[in-house]
């Protein structure tokens, strides 16, 4: 609710630029406080864009704005700018709202254009591996760099595969041979794939290094994108827990007959595939694409030629399957997949790229320069000390040298000493500890004072974030003066609505109480002798505790009810002529309550109208008290001068 009334109030929330220019002369004082005709002017054509300029037009929206900025004046006198809900909220957006000016677009672009070009394309590679233990020493490391080094040397002069067979601590080689077959991007992770789209065709990679090991590979065959099918799949398990199912080669095969005999594949599929995504689908798949199943049964998919041909029953590591083609398309032109391949980016290590590259941008640009004595004391203190030593406590709390420097900023040994006890590494050595966190310490300095600047460097973002920062004011004094109060305040409504009741006048009787259900005759007569004593909520206890019991006999219904808006109630109630068929399980039928020919007999009866116009109500009167609280200065002149774009 807050955030779709925050929105509309935005509507007429306002933004900043530079002031004092003698090309943007002030057009109004509010309480003293200039507004620029750029202000306004941004403002009016943000909200104005397909109207005619006009001077009616034009001097509404003044009204609409000085009674916005008089709230938000308003908001501001009463503190509600210094609340810390106010603070969180609006630095959530301002953080929120930054993100796309801490990043380097031209890189984001670049990477955003490498995905799509790569989704255009499926390649084939083999690979070799050599693990690097969790949390390895250096030593480790050097180990396993200097294995795979041996194996590129050999691969000069031998056969991929057969070294592949011998050397690679890959799970699969002994089945593959060393071939990962088909992929394409978002398949693997960015540092591999980028190994296997960046080497030539049958040719062979260099070692490089992703999470898990040092890598070679070799790029077998590239061909356009194959797409995508959407299939219907029928599945066995070849495996119940640890046992082998000797019968789903033979399920399968007599549903396959049953496929060709015309039984329907959606109906074999709902009642005997054991693929748990697709089966209460019909067998349905979600869309599939080169690199998400095994080779078989990409194969068989998309060797389907036409909607409705089916593959016959094939195995995989899964189970025994066949499929049928139900769609297929090709590559989507990128203006489809875009935001597609952003979200993926997104959720990718190709997502921190781009603020890498600013990141980088920023040393550079602020003449960040290191004391590297001041991190050599760090490297001798945490070679002997655990972070969270006591010694190490009390050794790094006498630091204080100058660490680092950038912007003219000097950033202390302390301030570091005071970030790298709160966090934590799985790096091994003390200076790669040190060196890691450095690092990391740096970037948050970047970035936080980079964030400190987006409104000087940017105006369209201090557009942004004043139009949010009014309309958060405005939202929560709207919400104090006229909102909530309106509809907490019962006498104010009460004595509204007695004030202004002929505004409210029906054009046809309505029926306000109860109507009563019956099961049978006996509870008919009980029930109607029963209202004959009570009325109101006694009478709903009376009927629900005496006539009810493990069988509900009775029913209540309760409210406002129009005439001609019901058959039941025209006939029940105001005894018209109309075509009314009685429920059959409640078939006897009563009123309890009033007819009121034209007016309401309270608010409540007229409750959503009345607090509407109590808020109008309200706010006008709030609005003459800011008036004349807060004083309004406009400059005729400039205001003639506002251009419409």
């Amino acid at each position: 609710m807050k955030s779709f009334a925050l929105n509309c109030l935005l509507t007429f929330s306002s933004v900043c630029t530079v002031f004092g220019q003698a090309s943007d002369p002030v057009l109004m004082k509010i309480n003293g406080n200039p507004i620029t005709k750029s202000e306004f002017e941004y403002i009016y054509n943000k909200n104005n864009s397909n109207n005619s300029m006009e001077k009616k037009n034009l001097q509404e929206y003044v009204d609409l704005f000085v009674n916005f900025k008089l709230k938000v004046e308003e908001a501001k006198s009463q503190g509600l700018d210094t609340t810390s809900s106010f603070k969180t909220e609006y630095l959530g957006y301002r953080s929120e709202l930054g993100k796309p000016y801490l990043t380097d677009q031209k890189k984001d672009e670049q990477i955003l254009k490498e995905a799509y070009n790569r989704y255009l394309q499926d390649i084939n590679v083999s690979h070799i591996l050599v693990r690097i233990p969790d949390h390895a020493t250096p030593e480790d490391t050097l180990k396993a760099w200097k294995k795979i080094n041996e194996i590129y040397k050999r691969l000069k002069k031998e056969d991929f595969n057969k070294v592949a067979i011998e050397t690679s601590e890959d799970q699969g080689v002994k089945v593959n041979e060393g071939n990962v077959g088909w992929f394409s991007v978002f398949e693997t992770s960015y540092s591999f794939e980028s190994a296997c789209y960046e080497t030539p065709l049958h040719s062979i990679s260099k070692p490089f290094r992703t999470h898990v090991g040092f890598h070679i590979v070799k790029v077998n065959e590239i061909r356009p994108s194959q797409g995508e099918v959407k299939l219907r799949h029928i599945m066995r398990n070849l495996k119940n827990g640890t046992e082998v199912v000797k019968d789903a080669a033979i399920i399968v095969d007599s549903l396959y007959k049953r496929i060709k005999a015309g039984d329907d594949f959606s109906t074999l599929a709902k009642n005997y595939s054991q693929d748990n995504t697709s089966a209460s689908n019909g067998g349905v798949t979600s869309w599939i694409k080169t690199g998400q199943m095994p080779p078989v049964f990409e194969m068989n998919a998309f060797g389907l030629k036409n909607v409705g041909d089916y593959s016959k029953p094939f195995e995989t590591a899964f189970g025994w399957h066949f499929i049928q083609l139900v769609e297929k398309r090709g590559p989507r032109p990128f203006s489809e997949i875009k935001d597609y391949l952003i979200g993926k980016i997104k959720n990718n290590e190709r997502g921190l790229l781009g603020q890498r590259a600013l990141l980088d941008s920023l040393r550079i640009k602020y003449d960040y320069k290191v004391v590297k004595p001041s991190v050599e004391e760090f490297y001798k203190i945490f070679k002997k000390l655990n972070l969270s030593d006591s010694t190490f406590i009390a050794q790094g709390s006498k630091l204080h040298k100058p660490l680092f420097s950038f912007a003219g900023k000097t950033v202390s040994q302390e301030a570091f000493y005071d970030n790298i006890r709160e966090t934590q590494t799985d790096k091994s050595t003390a200076q790669e500890i040190i060196d890691e966190k450095l690092k990391t310490y740096v970037d948050n300095q970047l970035i936080i004072y980079e964030q400190s600047l987006l409104d000087k460097k940017y105006p369209e973002f201090k557009f942004l974030m004043q139009e949010y920062h009014d309309g958060i004011l405005l939202f929560e004094v709207n919400n104090k003066e006229v909102w909530d109060k309106s509809s907490r305040d019962v006498e104010g409504l009460t004595k509204y609505f007695k004030a202004n009741i002929d505004k409210y006048a029906w054009d046809k009787p309505r029926f306000k109480g109860r109507i009563i259900y019956c099961k049978d005759k006996e509870t008919f007569k009980a029930a109607q002798q029963l209202a004959t004593q009570f009325h109101g909520d006694v009478l709903d206890k009376y009927l629900k505790n005496r006539l009810n019991d493990s069988i509900k006999y009775v029913k209540i219904e309760k409210g406002l009810y129009a005439q001609g808006e019901s058959k039941m109630i025209d006939h029940v109630v105001f005894k018209l002529k109309v075509d009314y068929t009685p429920d059959e399980s409640y078939p006897y039928v009563f009123s309890d309550g009033q007819i009121l020919k034209s007016l309401p007999e309270e608010y409540t009866d007229v409750r959503g109208k009345v607090t509407s116009d109590y808020q109008e109500y309200l706010e006008s009167g709030w609005l003459k008290t800011l008036k004349a609280k807060y004083p309004v200065e406009i400059n005729q002149d400039v205001l003639n001068t506002v251009k419409k774009n």
